[in-house]
C-alpha cells in the first residue's frame, strides 16, 4: 500500500504545548516521538510506501552530526519504505547522512530521495507531492498534496493538506491517530470532501 505524511518535526521542542499553528500536547519531544512512531507503525507495515513531504525533524546539536545519527536511528524504527522530498527544515547534510547509510529492507532501499516533488498516479488522478503548497490553476486531475502550512489550510480544493497537523484530515470523518499517514483512499475521500465543502460555498 501507499500512504503520505508531512511535517512530523521529530526533536521539535519549539511545537510542543498549544497553539494555532500545530497543537502538540506532550509533555515532551520523546513522547511526541514515540507516538508518532506507535502510531505509523500500527497502520504501516514493511512492504508499503510512505510518502513523506517534508519537515522530517528539527534537532539541532553539535556535531550536526549527532542529529543525522539520532534522526536515521528514528527513521528506521518506523515501519514501510519512505520516500522523503525535502522540506524547509531539512538540509541537505541530512539527506546526504541518510543516503550514506541507506539500506536495503525487502530487497528495496529504506530511502528514497527528491528535492523537490513527486508525480505519482492513482485511481486515475495525478498527484503531485511537494513540500511547499503549489497553485496548479484549473487542473481537474492534478491533486496538489503538501505541508509547511501545518494548522493552516490553502483556499483552493486542487491542495490537500496531509501534514500531520492538518485541519484537513476532518474531511475524513473519523478520527486520525497523532502521527497516522494517511492511505491514498484516504486522500482521496479528503479530496472528494474538500471539492464538496467548496461546491457548496458557491
Amino acid at each position: 500500500m501507499q500512504f503520505v505524511t508531512a511535517d512530523t518535526h521529530f526533536f521539535d521542542q519549539n511545537l510542543l504545548g498549544i497553539d494555532d499553528f500545530a497543537p502538540r500536547p506532550f509533555r515532551n519531544v520523546a513522547a511526541m516521538n514515540q507516538a508518532i512512531i506507535t502510531h505509523w507503525n500500527e497502520k504501516v507495515n514493511d512492504n508499503d510506501i510512505v510518502y513523506h513531504l517534508g519537515d522530517i525533524a528539527v534537532y539541532f546539536v553539535k556535531p550536526p552530526k549527532r542529529a543525522y545519527q539520532a534522526i536515521f536511528h528514528l527513521l528506521s524504527e518506523l515501519n514501510g519504505h519512505l520516500v522523503l522530498i525535502k522540506g524547509n527544515h531539512d538540509s541537505r547534510a541530512l539527506f546526504k547522512y541518510l543516503s550514506a547509510h541507506n539500506y536495503d529492507l525487502n530487497g528495496y532501499p529504506k530511502f528514497e530521495f527528491h528535492d523537490v516533488g513527486k508525480l505519482i498516479k492513482f485511481d486515475h488522478r495525478q498527484y503531485y507531492m511537494t513540500h511547499y503548497p503549489l497553485w496548479l490553476g484549473i487542473a481537474p486531475q492534478i491533486i496538489d498534496l503538501h505541508g509547511h502550512i501545518h494548522h493552516y489550510s490553502m483556499p483552493h480544493n486542487e491542495n490537500i493538506n496531509v501534514g500531520i497537523d492538518s485541519p484537513e484530515l476532518a474531511y475524513l470523518g473519523h478520527n486520525v491517530a497523532f502521527g497516522e499517514p494517511l492511505s491514498m483512499a484516504e486522500v482521496e475521500t479528503m479530496v472528494k470532501g474538500k471539492a464538496d465543502d467548496f461546491a457548496k460555498r458557491g
